[in-house]
């Protein structure tokens, strides 16, 4: 008698997991509509950032600039300054804060022998001007107001809003599909449930993270290549920290996405189901555009699991929130997250093999009716 082949042991929870997530990261990978509007977002960002500082009003009259004597022969008659010289540092600082001139060059201990006073901003063209950059001291540095304020809070509402509702999409969809065309039965019999829908926030994390990385780099070469370096000093710790909050504000929307898409079977079914979850990716980014001068909203927004991601990053930028508010927010998303998630898996493990009409979160919940 033959004997029989050893039956190969299933994988393991988390090794399915990362297998489903590698086949939603390669498939959306091979994807030219995914790479042509990464490609195109990218660009978008660079052209924004770039044209908006070409338009922003670059000193057209000669800037008034004071320097010690001492250090006269440090800085060149150059087209576009007005070089006056005062007695000593003390003077010059006087005179930035008079408003007599734009800045100073006075002695330093640096390696340069000089350094740069302005009140909030250092004139570009007076950095232009020196051979090496100095160091420079902001004597007032100025806060977020105006149309850096919208600028700043818009981009970061807009880019989350976009990234999770595409990502979110896509993983409804794919559930959806799968439910629709029985392939959701073949993966069932190799993963666990519980696996695939890991795999696919997994993946899909993966991917959203990867270009919302991708277009803070991007950004900050921009701002580096336009020499805007004051902006950059103003959003570079806040554009961090929104990374870290978008990671595990998306994995949360993810879940949320992919539990929704699995209470139906029909792709034409999915816009009542998904509703709810568009509407708390939207939000966020509406509270911030017409709320971004309301300290009160923004700090509720910022320990809200479904807004933190924008409205904390937006509070570290216009230097409203203490060191220890963002570490409490964000153990307060990732908590939610947590609780969200394994609601999310319960919902999507008892319906995703319930074809025909729509179920109900009540009944999946309940567990009346399940398989």
């Amino acid at each position: 008698m033959t004997p029989r082949p050893p039956a190969v042991a299933p994988p393991s929870l988390g090794r399915a997991a990362l297998l489903v997530a590698e086949r939603e990261i390669t498939s959306q990978v091979r994807s030219k509509s995914f790479l042509i509007s990464t490609a195109v977002l990218l660009v978008g960002v660079l052209a924004a950032i770039v044209v908006s500082s070409l338009m922003s009003g670059r000193e057209s009259a000669d800037v008034p600039v004071a320097v010690v004597r001492s250090v006269a022969g440090e800085v060149p008659t150059t087209d576009g300054l007005a070089l006056s010289d005062v007695p000593d540092r003390d003077a010059a600082e006087q005179a930035v804060r008079d408003g007599d001139v734009d800045a100073a060059v006075v002695p330093a201990d640096g390696p340069l022998g000089v350094e740069v006073l302005a009140m909030d901003r250092a004139p570009q063209v007076l950095l232009d001007a020196l051979t090496e950059r100095p160091e420079v001291e902001l004597l007032e540095p100025a806060a977020a107001e105006g149309g850096i304020r919208y600028a700043v809070t818009f981009g970061f509402g807009l880019v989350f809003m976009m990234s999770a509702i595409g990502f979110g999409s896509t993983i409804a969809q794919n559930t959806v599909t799968e439910k629709q065309t029985r392939i959701v039965e073949i993966l069932l019999s190799a993963v666990p449930a519980r696996a695939l829908l890991a795999g696919k926030i997994l993946g899909n994390s993966a991917l959203a993270l990867g270009q919302t990385a991708a277009i803070a780099a991007v950004s900050v070469l921009a701002l580096v290549v336009t020499g805007q370096d004051d902006l950059l000093t103003m959003i570079g710790t806040p554009v961090v920290w929104f990374v870290v909050f978008f990671a595990l504000g998306f994995v949360l929307l993810a879940s949320v996405f992919a539990a929704s898409a699995s209470l139906v079977s029909r792709i034409e079914d999915t816009g009542v189901v998904l509703q709810p979850a568009m509407w708390l990716t939207m939000l966020p980014y509406f509270l911030v555009v017409f709320f971004n001068d309301n300290a009160t909203v923004l700090t509720v927004m910022s320990y809200v699991p479904f807004s933190a991601p924008v409205g904390m990053p937006v509070r570290l930028f216009l230097g409203e929130a203490a060191w220890w508010e963002p570490l409490l927010s964000l153990a307060v998303l990732a908590g939610s997250s947590v609780v969200v998630i394994a609601v999310a898996a319960r919902i999507y493990e008892r319906s995703v093999l319930r074809m025909g009409a729509r179920v109900r979160v009540r009944e999946v919940l309940s567990g009346a009716g399940a398989d």
